[in-house]
Order: structure tokens, then sequence, then C-alpha cells
């Protein structure tokens, strides 16, 4: 008589997390972790600091996702020197902020031995000094959720680059909120009130002319260009802005009345492009021969870049490999959910990944 022996339990370590920014990403993030806990999902993840930008909690022995956020209020005075401390020797950070201060922290946590997972396009998308002190930690940094709201570009570039693969060019819709906008746009229309209805739906930043100005997709372009071997800086950028002057400078109380200056130069492009039978696009780029630009163009609608619809990010890589006709990724490219979920995955492979 022949037994068969169970094979040995898998035991996966304890990993300490701690979310920084309990906003509309920061919150599906918590919602998410509590529904994957359910299904037996990440149980091995120990929430033990929560903070939004004033406040903080903290629990050694873990704090429950569905209720820490109504904690915060009664919460200690957030530092960011508390991270480190409250994670130890090894741990994971979320960053679901857009704070540059939390993003200049990436790589002193980094360097610490924590890893991050970010949705925070200030880290690798910001100063060139900034993205090559993180890139020297990649192993432990988890940046799905800085572009596409966790569409495979950035595994795409690190694979393709990882198969002897070179990238000569690329493209890309970039921004979840303009694709939105630019979609729905027929001309006659108020596009002031649509940049109204795309903040209201949470397409768009709270002030909307983070989008409009271009510097979120400027950021998104840099990252990109950077994981594909081309560590651009953001003076080597041109960048189109949306923003006439009056709302550039308006004060955050005076955005929304201000927006109304951005019909007339909008329906005059829009006549322009629909005269040519062409399509309304903001569009970044890094040509083959290493010049970058961000702004409006007037697409054919054969273009790969023009079609999709909604929030759809659409991005094409020209390389040895797709010389002539490039690789296409398209997909969802804002919302709350896709983003948290790319930011979870991030954190679920970190907390795998050996202790350095």
């Amino acid at each position: 008589m022949s037994t068969v022996a169970a094979p040995p339990a898998v035991r996966t370590r304890v990993t300490h997390v701690v979310l920084l920014g309990t906003g509309v990403v920061g919150s599906a993030f918590l919602d998410r972790l509590a529904r994957l806990r359910h299904k037996g999902i990440g149980t091995h993840l120990r929430l033990v600091q929560v903070a939004n930008s004033r406040r903080r909690v903290a629990a050694t022995d873990g704090l429950d996702p569905r209720v820490v956020a109504q904690l915060l209020p009664d919460g200690r005075v957030q530092r960011l020197d508390s991270v480190a401390s409250a994670l130890g020797a090894t741990g994971v950070v979320v960053d679901a902020t857009a704070s540059e201060d939390v993003a200049s922290w990436h790589a002193r946590w980094l360097r610490s031995g924590l890893a991050v997972a970010t949705a925070n396009k200030a880290g690798i998308g910001g100063e060139l000094a900034r993205y090559r002190a993180i890139d020297a930690h990649a192993d432990r940094y988890g940046d799905a959720a800085t572009v596409g709201a966790g569409l495979p570009l950035l595994r795409a570039l690190a694979r393709l680059r990882a198969g002897g693969d070179r990238i000569h060019a690329l493209a890309g819709v970039l921004s979840g909120s303009l694709a939105w906008l630019l979609d729905a746009y027929d001309g006659e229309g108020s596009f002031a009130d649509l940049v109204r209805q795309a903040r209201k739906l949470g397409y768009a930043e709270p002030d909307p002319r983070v989008d409009l100005s271009g510097v979120d997709v400027l950021r998104k372009l840099l990252i990109l260009a950077r994981r594909s071997g081309t560590p651009l800086p953001s003076s080597a950028v041109r960048v189109e802005s949306l923003l006439p002057p009056a709302l550039a400078r308006a004060g955050l109380a005076e955005v929304d009345a201000a927006l109304d200056g951005l019909d007339a130069p909008m329906a005059a492009r829009y006549a322009t492009a629909a005269q040519a039978g062409r399509r309304l696009r903001y569009v970044a780029r890094l040509a083959a021969d290493g010049t970058a630009t961000v702004g409006l163009e007037a697409l054919a609608v054969a273009d790969p870049l023009a079609g999709g619809g909604g929030c759809d990010n659409r991005v094409t890589i020209l390389s040895d490999r797709y010389p002539d006709r490039p690789l296409v990724i398209q997909g969802p490219g804002a919302g709350a959910e896709v983003t948290a979920a790319a930011l979870l995955d991030d954190v679920l492979r970190l907390a795998e990944a050996p202790a350095p």
C-alpha cells in the first residue's frame, strides 16, 4: 500500500503596507483590498498606516481597510518621516497622491530598503535626477498605475527591451480626461460645459487646468520615453497648453467662470479639422530623432490614435520588432477603479519579491 504525501503548505510572509492618499484612488484601493481579502487574496498584506495630507492613523497589528478612513479626522498630524518607522526594515509604501512632496521621498524610501507602488507621476515623471535615483531601485518600484491607469504599457516596453528590441518612436493619447472631452465634443456645444461635466464625473482633476495645460501628459510622456531607453529631461519636450491666458491666470475660485474662454478657440480648431475630414486628439510624441512634443493634433480618421472612445488611452510603438506597422495598446486610461487595481497588483507583486 502506498501513500501520497500532501504538498507542504505554502506560507507567504506578512508584508506591512502604508497607504498615502485617501482621495478617489486611495479610497478605491482600500475598497479593493477589502474585497480581495474577502476572497482570500492579499490576506498577507498588513495595513499599518493610512494617511491623507493632514492626518494619519497607525496600528502595528493592522488596520481594517473598510473603516480606516473614518478614523482619520481623529488621527495624528501627518508626517512623511513617520512612514519608514511605521514599516520598519521592509514593507511597501503606496503613493495614491499627486503630491510633489510625497514623490520627493520615493528615492529615500527605496534606498532604505522599502518598496514603493505609486500612481503619482511626479516620481519617475519628474526631474531627470529624481528618475535616475528611483530607477536605481527599479526592482522595488511599482509604476504600472502612473501611465494608462494600469494598461500594460510599461510592462510591454520592459519586455520588448528585455528581449533585445530597440524602441524607435512612440506616440499616444495619454490623458483619459482629454480623450473623453475631445471624443464628446461636436463643435457646436460648449467645450467649457463638457469640462465641467468631466470634473463632476471624476474624469478631470478638481482643477481641470492640470489636464488642459498638458503637464499631466508631459509627465506621462517622460515616463514612457525613459522606460523606452530615452532619458528625456522635461525641458526637451515642447508642450502646447489648451489654456487661454485668462484661465491660466485665474485664481482657484475663478476657474469655473474662466472656463468659458475655452469655447471660441476650441470651436475654431474643431471647424478647421472637420473641414479636412480629421479628428482632434491631444497627442504626445517621441520621434525617432529624439524630438518630443505634446499638443492638440488633427488626425486622419484612419490614424490608430484617432479611434477609440470615451476615456480610452491609445499608444503606438515602433521598434526593431515593429518597424512599419506599430504595436498598438488601447484601453481605459482614467478611473479610480482601474488605477487602484494596478496599484494593488504592484503591491502584491512587490510583497512576493525577495527581501533586499
